[in-house]
């Protein structure tokens, strides 16, 4: 199995990406463990899937032995294989890792959105009692999700008139966008919400010129 984990790295990194499998991939998968205890890893399955017991008591029964049992090892080694099969499959495709880093680089956008509005106090939950930090938590939820909601409508119109004017826009392009956006949005000051108001507001505000301030 190493030998072929080995020449499907040096194929990844013929195929124009420079990938080193050896350091990442180096060990071997016991697959007649796995064979020997693959009725009792189907049967575990589905409990989990039917709602028998929950993956945390799994857990907790796998660990609690003082040696590890049989099964517990299969886990370890199918684990093992899927990661393996994982591995290969990044490191051989790069179209698949371009993918991921798209996927990748969204979630660390609203990572960073949640970081910036985040910003009193340095960042940190200093409530003292859960219920308040779970508050905080919620509220900080809150605001991001109608910031993410407000962009996804902008953008949308914003690409509508993209290509009225200029034509079909290439799906492609359209997977790098993501909603978590900040530029426009002022995290600082006094901010009044008239709500009677907003709801005699009808349709979206108008798309501002790209050309003016």
């Amino acid at each position: 199995m190493w030998g072929c984990q080995r020449d499907a790295g040096q194929r990844a990194g013929g195929g124009g990406a420079d990938v080193h499998a050896g350091s990442v991939i180096a060990d071997t998968v016991d697959t007649g463990l796995i064979r020997s205890q693959w009725e009792e890893m189907l049967r575990l399955a589905a409990s989990l899937k039917y709602g028998h017991t929950t993956a945390s008591l799994v857990v907790g029964k796998l660990h609690a032995a003082s040696r590890r049992s049989a099964i517990a090892q299969a886990l370890v080694e199918f684990g093992g294989l899927q990661r393996t099969i994982y591995a290969l499959r990044y490191l051989a495709d790069e179209a698949y890792r371009r993918r991921i880093t798209r996927q990748l680089n969204k979630g660390e956008a609203l990572h960073s959105l949640r970081r910036d509005l985040f910003f009193a106090h340095e960042g940190s939950v200093r409530r003292r009692h859960h219920e308040q930090q779970t508050e905080q938590a919620l509220c900080l939820s809150l605001v991001v999700n109608a910031i993410t909601i407000w962009n996804t409508a902008y953008l949308e119109l914003a690409l509508a008139r993209l290509a009225e004017h200029r034509g079909r826009i290439d799906r492609d392009l359209l997977a790098h966008i993501s909603p978590a956006l900040m530029e426009h949005v002022n995290p600082y000051g006094t901010y009044e919400f008239p709500v009677e108001a907003e709801y005699t507001r009808t349709g979206f505000r108008p798309l501002r010129d790209p050309g003016t301030t």
